[in-house]
């Protein structure tokens, strides 16, 4: 069920070249999608909405770790991944480690790339990889009031 919708990167390699051939856009994001909220949900929809499979990579615990700090991630990659896999505007899953998504993206080759608002597309890891290969880069714009990090600093001030 949702445990089938979580790949390797070489499985879901040969899943996009599948889709690629089909005629079918490929959208790529990626997070950490700690603690999921509307913020989340949102954006993914309207990243899903781009194009017509949305692959989303997923960043690993020890790699939330090295970002966030020592307490995070809150809820572990296998129960992220599982959340991640059951929404039905996301199409596969797929966990990664390296510090960016830079060699994943290269990987996928993904037709449009996805980050929010919170970015410029000139600083957008693999940016540069998706245009030269006649894709596009887009930003997002983030619901404001949410984020992992102020739910965890309103859970803390309970």
């Amino acid at each position: 069920m949702t445990a089938s919708k979580i790949h390797t990167r070489e499985e879901a390699a040969q899943i996009v070249q599948q889709w690629h051939n089909e005629g079918q856009k490929v959208v790529f994001t990626n997070g950490c999608f700690d603690i999921v909220h509307l913020g989340h949900i949102d954006y993914l929809e309207k990243a899903r909405a781009l194009g017509d499979k949305l692959v989303l990579g997923l960043n690993t615990d020890a790699s939330v770790n090295r970002l966030k700090g020592p307490t995070r991630p809150v809820v572990n990659e296998y129960a992220r991944a599982r959340m991640m896999a059951a929404f039905g505007f996301v199409d596969t899953v797929i966990l990664f480690d390296e510090p960016t998504p830079l060699e994943l993206i290269q990987t996928i080759c993904p037709d449009i790339l996805v980050k929010g608002d919170d970015y410029t597309v000139e600083n957008i890891v693999g940016a540069d990889f998706v245009v030269s290969r006649g894709g596009v880069v887009k930003t997002i714009p983030l619901v404001k009031g949410y984020s992992t990090t102020s739910l965890i600093q309103k859970i803390k001030a309970l």
